[in-house]
């Protein structure tokens, strides 16, 4: 390393989110830094994200992917890019770094800060056939090429999505968009593997009411093909799926075989161990994005997170400190925490997550207890309001906020950025129920879904009155239906003893005080009434059911 940080050379291994912003980052603090950027591919930067939705028309043009060129690297930034230059290997001694161009030229680079940034990679099933005429994945712009011009060439009228993660159910619902009879096949029992069980079912049924058949938990045995097309999808059941299409979308694992050669530390999750300042185990060498292990908030530990919001960060934190040159922990600033903190929008609904689910609780053994709501997204006299359901995660106990999902058709990005911030400071659900938010009615409640969410979360921490969640074995227990008749008729619970909710201050003496007791309604908000009520007439042990019928029976 020189000993002045004007006089650096900063290559840059690979672009997209990780590695442009590290290169942009590294010129705006160092304007006489020498940077380069190394790009396998034919674009430096471009929006994958947006890669589905160009696919179905919704983002009309190619060009609006394509985040920032060659050209204006230097033409804003005095940035070098040679793109299509793969670095083979790294000299961590000499500090160069060798590699071949796409014509076969070698090439080498002396570097005195090195950021990698090479990402991860789909994961290839064994079934998928790199040299099918029809069998895609969706990663990067020349995959998103390729599978338009197949569609081009031969008319698609039914497509097989493979993996229910958020670029498959992207892929589904543009394709359908575009007319498309499309199959969704999932290996696990259900979508969205950061949502538990049954709000993932929510979307479930969004993707049946447009049309998409699915197979979940259905393992892919084999692909059919003609003339190196594939025709067909079968299934470990025997199912055959006729096919015009497949895109495989069955999860991506870190790039870092690179580093791996180099002889950087890899962490226990399988990506490159960092620092706060996404210093590798050689000081002089960082790693950016979905190839790197960032320190989880919730979890006190170091987690794989492939998410570009993360990725941007990193390059940021990476390309000051690797142009400055500086070492002391106040002198730039570090990463922090990430929480995971996602959304995807599909048809009419969205769905999100931050922090753990319930899975990854059980997983940790971190006691935990979970309260979920519906409510509108905003005051529900003002017209547009649309329905939102809420389930936060905390801790038993003390109430520390361990994570929330979201699913509704409007204002699940607001609740769980809000929930984000509230985790990133190690907030508590009473925290979260002293929030100030801001309040009119064609933007939210004067009681926030937020704050009923953890209104309902202190009740049960404290008992006035607990919960039972949705899916709790009921035998034995006397369970009181404060629904009225059509409700009843449209989802019965058996064993119920049914007692309309304004008929319960005249008729709570037809129960048992002394039996254990959980009151039932659609979403809890009646059985919350009905339980204080009762819990007010000396009964002992009574509890409300956890998002209602609305949730138990998904």
């Amino acid at each position: 390393m020189t000993s002045n940080p004007e006089e650096q050379k900063i290559v840059v291994v690979g672009g997209v989110a990780g590695g442009a912003t590290a290169a942009a980052r590294a010129r705006r603090v160092n304007a006489q830094a020498e940077i380069t950027i190394l790009e396998k591919g034919s674009a430096v930067s471009f929006a994958n994200c947006g890669l589905p939705y160009h696919l179905g028309g919704e983002i009309e043009q190619r060009g609006q992917l394509l985040v920032a060129t060659a050209e204006l690297f230097w033409n804003r930034f005095r940035i070098s890019v040679r793109t299509k230059h793969e670095v083979k290997s790294i000299d961590r001694e000499q500090k160069t770094v060798t590699g071949r161009t796409a014509d076969g030229t070698t090439f080498s680079l002396p570097y005195d800060r090195l950021i990698l940034s090479t990402g991860s990679e789909p994961v290839r099933p064994p079934f998928f056939e790199p040299n099918s005429r029809n069998v895609f994945h969706l990663w990067t712009l020349d995959d998103m090429d390729h599978i338009m011009a197949a569609m081009r060439d031969r008319p698609v009228q039914r497509a097989t999505v493979v993996g229910a993660g958020f670029v498959g159910l992207e892929v589904v619902e543009q394709l359908v968009h575009r007319g498309v009879e499309v199959t969704l096949v999932e290996r696990n029992p259900q979508v969205l593997g950061p949502l538990d069980r049954e709000m993932a079912r929510m979307i479930e049924d969004e993707l049946r009411r447009n049309g998409v058949a699915m197979h979940l938990g259905g393992a892919i045995k084999s692909l059919t093909y003609e003339d190196n097309i594939a025709t067909a999808v079968s299934l470990g059941d025997g199912t055959c799926i006729p096919t015009d299409l497949v895109i495989v979308g069955a999860g991506v694992r870190p790039r870092t075989q690179l580093a791996l050669e180099a002889g950087l530390t890899i962490g226990s999750t399988g990506g490159v161990q960092v620092n706060e300042f996404m210093q590798t185990s050689d000081p002089n060498i960082y790693a950016v994005g979905d190839m790197v292990e960032y320190h989880h908030g919730v979890l006190n530990k170091p987690m794989r997170i492939p998410l570009a919001a993360p990725a941007n960060r990193a390059g940021r934190v990476a390309g000051a400190h690797a142009a400055l040159a500086k070492n002391v922990k106040d002198e730039t600033s570090s990463m922090g925490s990430v929480f995971g903190t996602c959304i995807v929008r599909v048809f009419g609904l969205a769905a999100g997550s931050t922090g753990l689910n319930e899975k990854a609780c059980r997983a940790a053994k971190i006691e935990h207890r979970a309260a979920t709501i519906q409510a509108t997204h905003h005051a529900s006299y003002f017209p547009g309001a649309k329905n939102l359901t809420l389930k936060v995660i905390y801790r038993a106990g003390d109430g520390k906020l361990l994570g929330a999902q979201a699913v509704g058709a409007e204002g699940c990005d607001k609740r769980l950025d809000v929930i984000a911030t509230v985790l990133h400071f190690g907030g508590t659900i009473e925290d979260l129920s002293k929030l100030d938010l801001a309040y009119a009615p064609p933007f939210g409640s004067a009681k926030d879904p937020l704050h009923m969410a953890a209104f309902v979360a202190e009740n049960d921490l404290h008992h006035l009155p607990a919960l039972t969640e949705f899916d709790s074995e009921l035998d034995g227990m006397q369970i009181v239906d404060v629904r009225n008749a059509s409700e009843i008729a449209q989802l019965p619970l058996a064993g119920a003893h049914w007692i309309p909710i304004d008929e319960l201050a005249q008729r709570w003496t037809e129960l048992d005080p002394q039996r254990p007791t959980v009151t039932v309604c659609h979403s809890g908000k009646r059985a919350h009434i009905a339980a204080c009520w009762l819990h007010g007439q000396g009964f002992a042990n009574v509890k409300n059911l956890n998002g209602g019928m609305s949730m138990r029976s998904r």
